[in-house]
């Protein structure tokens, strides 16, 4: 395994240190190896820095540099400062020799076109020495899978109703706003919403397209959104439909929660994840901030990557060109919006509650985490939004508790399709053995 690191600055790896923004870490990595890194704490920082390092720059034009790395989490972990630590003894390799070994490293081909951070399970030396691109007594300690610190586990295991809402009851919050969220398989599912998600090779499947798919579904269902006034109004309506968006649907009902968690994968480990935050936090529909991180989804994947956030200079920021488009769709739904924005807030997770367009919503308590660009949320949680989990077992069961108090199939998805289909497998025959029956009560 190696560390691949890429970067679109000139001369960083020769440089004391570098920043990485933690959204860019563990792109183009598989499932298996990013589910050990999704807390970075001793453990990980300490696996990170024992893996050898491929040192890249964005384009072909660069040597690529072998070494290794330190590294520590800045900005409340929001950033990643590394150092890098060149092998002297190991010079400078042409891309142009490496790029035949792409395919043998799992470099993608587009890959090397993106500022990143990606884990890749090859083993860089092996690679390299068969391509004479280093000495033979080049040593490192291999490092496999099997190698690296095990993925954390919640601490307490519910196995039925009583036992989850018993210990929810118990939670302390200290007053602060509680929300949930269930996720399925608590070893596949992350903190993150659907259109920043990857494929199992660690590839993004719907980021480039975002402002496309937006546009190509109002194309085709215009009647749909005409009555939505805000962008974030249309982006709830397509999160209903199951279009990718950046918002991440969580409630405030813990049990519409534990439905989720129990709702596929039945032999699987889910979990309930338990958000708490400052009520003064929680935006709603109409909020400014939530109207400049709704409407990156109309700002192209090429537009947003040009933004540049490492400037303190308030106005510099705003006079660029993707800054400007911007601050004109904002304007469509806010003419007197201050033509003035904070890179911070671009770059945020927001809890904002939505209007209840639909009888989905209302039912299951809804509300989202609306996420700016490249934001990232701390699978251990952030100073404003703390996270707790806790793990869910005996699902069928769980399942068969709550339709006893009416969460079920046809109530949580209030449909007829899914009302005709609840009913249809509750009043199904079921052959029941004669010799079972008694007229004992």
């Amino acid at each position: 395994m190696f560390n691949l690191l890429v970067t679109a600055r000139k001369g960083a790896w020769e440089s004391p240190g570098y920043l990485y923004d933690r959204s860019r870490f563990l792109e183009y990595t598989s499932d298996d190896i990013a589910a050990s890194f999704q807390e970075l704490k001793e453990p990980q920082l300490k696996a990170l820095m024992e893996l050898p390092c491929l040192f890249a720059y964005e384009g072909v034009r660069e040597s690529v540099r072998v070494g290794r790395l330190t590294v520590k989490l800045r900005d409340n972990g929001r950033t990643m400062y590394v150092q890098p630590l060149i092998d002297e003894s190991i010079p400078p390799i042409g891309f142009a020799l490496i790029e035949p070994l792409q395919d043998a490293l799992d470099i993608r081909d587009w890959e090397i076109n993106r500022t990143h951070w990606a884990i890749k399970d090859q083993d860089l030396f092996e690679v390299l020495r068969y391509a004479n691109l280093i000495p033979g007594n080049s040593e490192y300690s291999k490092i496999t899978k099997a190698d690296l610190p095990p993925v954390s586990r919640p601490e307490f295991r519910a196995d039925s109703v009583g036992a989850f809402i018993e210990h929810v009851l118990h939670l302390n919050h200290g007053g602060r706003s509680v929300f949930y969220r269930g996720h399925s398989n608590s070893k596949k599912y992350r903190l993150e919403p659907s259109i920043f998600r990857k494929d199992e090779r660690g590839n993004f499947i719907y980021r480039d397209v975002e402002d496309r798919m937006y546009r190509e579904l109002l194309v085709s269902n215009s009647v749909d959104f005409s009555g939505d006034v805000y962008t974030l109004d249309r982006l709830v309506r397509m999160q209903h439909y199951s279009l990718p968006s950046r918002l991440l649907d969580i409630t405030s009902n813990p049990l519409i929660g534990l439905y989720f968690a129990c709702k596929s994968n039945p032999d699987v480990e889910g979990e309930v994840i338990v958000l708490t935050m400052e009520q003064g936090q929680i935006k709603y529909f109409d909020s400014d901030t939530a109207s400049c991180i709704a409407n990156l989804t109309r700002v192209s994947m090429e537009s947003r990557d040009a933004i540049d956030f490492s400037s303190n200079d308030i106005r510099k920021f705003n006079r660029q060109k993707p800054i400007k488009q911007l601050l004109h769709f904002i304007k469509e739904e806010k003419p007197f919006f201050e033509g003035r924005l904070e890179p911070r807030h671009l770059r945020s997770v927001i809890c904002v509650k939505g209007k209840h367009t639909n009888s989905r919503i209302a039912f299951q308590s809804g509300a989202f985490l609306l996420f700016g660009d490249e934001a990232f949320l701390d699978e251990d949680g952030t100073p404003d939004i703390s996270v707790k989990r806790i793990a869910v077992t005996n699902k069928k069961d769980i399942l068969r508790e709550l339709d006893q108090l009416s969460i079920n199939e046809s109530t949580v998805f209030p449909y007829i399709e899914n009302s005709a289909r609840y009913i249809a497998q509750k009043f199904a025959f079921r052959d029941v053995d004669s010799s079972s029956c008694s007229d004992e009560l």
